[in-house]
């Protein structure tokens, strides 16, 4: 039983993701699901204004933007290693060009 139990319940999780695919405005609970984040916490973010989102008419019901979501989570990208010391080699090579641009003028 335990087995037909779980089958229902990734068989429930399977349709809730593929509506979420459809869809393009996204209610608290499939914005939980396509973030990974729990509800608690996207209410938290929303009580903050830390994340973007729409009320319904009378403010009874949160929806969320699924392309702004996405962006939002991608809002803070970390640089990589390699990204780091390119940047770094090229602030040398600007400072150095400055530098000796300054010597001449």
């Amino acid at each position: 039983m335990n087995e037909l139990n779980d089958l229902k319940r990734e068989l429930q999780e399977i349709k809730q993701l593929t509506l979420i695919v459809a869809k393009q405005a996204l209610t608290m609970s499939d914005a939980s699901l396509f973030t990974g984040l729990s509800k608690s916490h996207l209410y938290k973010l929303t009580c903050y204004k830390k994340i973007p989102y729409y009320k319904s008419d009378g403010g009874k019901f949160t929806f969320f933007d699924k392309d702004e979501l996405t962006a939002w989570q991608l809002k803070h990208k970390v640089k990589t290693a390699d990204e780091i010391e390119t940047e770094a080699e090229n602030y040398m090579l600007t400072s150095a060009v400055k530098k000796k641009g300054g010597k001449h003028g």
